[in-house]
């Protein structure tokens, strides 16, 4: 497992450096998409590049809040084409049963929409809400707003507190 994580960090180090803002985006719309790229890995390097100055907090932020969106309107679709039968077909590649679509789905019964922008402050939990989001159809404008909000603060969050532990990357 360890070994797998300094894969992936290596990977996200690369990617960032690499192609600056636009690979924050890459890489957070894979995360979004249901594909394991931790988001905490992704936003840390941006951030630690803020401490470095190589790049704006805000815009880091933004642009991995843009990359989550759209990975998650991805997941979004694909849910709402396929419905309870992609969960049922595909979950088990993306670690999401049918018993935990239920918990979700309750989550939904009791909170609304609003499930979506408190799901982008959770970590795990925010990669997957958008696959349900799209099986129970909520509203997509709404879906977008609460993404994009959660996710940006998400994401501002990470870089602002890895750039304030620039000193200590090592």
């Amino acid at each position: 497992m360890a070994q797998i994580l300094i894969l992936l960090t290596d990977f996200v180090i690369n990617l960032v450096s690499s192609l600056g803002y636009f690979g924050i985006f890459l890489a957070m719309t894979i995360e979004s998409a249901s594909i394991p790229l931790p988001s905490e890995i992704i936003m840390g390097i941006a951030g630690y590049l803020v401490y470095k100055g190589e790049m704006n907090l805000l815009l880091a932020a933004f642009v991995g809040a843009i990359g989550n969106i759209t990975g998650s309107t991805i997941m979004y679709f694909l849910g709402s084409m396929g419905g309870r039968p992609v969960i049922k077909k595909y979950g088990k590649y993306i670690h999401f049963s049918e018993e935990k679509f239920e918990k979700v789905d309750t989550w939904f019964a009791k909170w609304g929409d609003k499930i979506v922008f408190i799901s982008q402050l959770l970590p795990v939990v925010r990669t997957f809400v958008s696959l349900p989001a799209g099986i129970l159809k909520t509203n997509f404008p709404k879906f977008i707003l609460y993404t994009f909000t959660g996710a940006f603060i998400w994401c501002f969050a990470l870089a602002w507190f890895s750039s304030l532990l620039g000193p200590e990357w090592e």
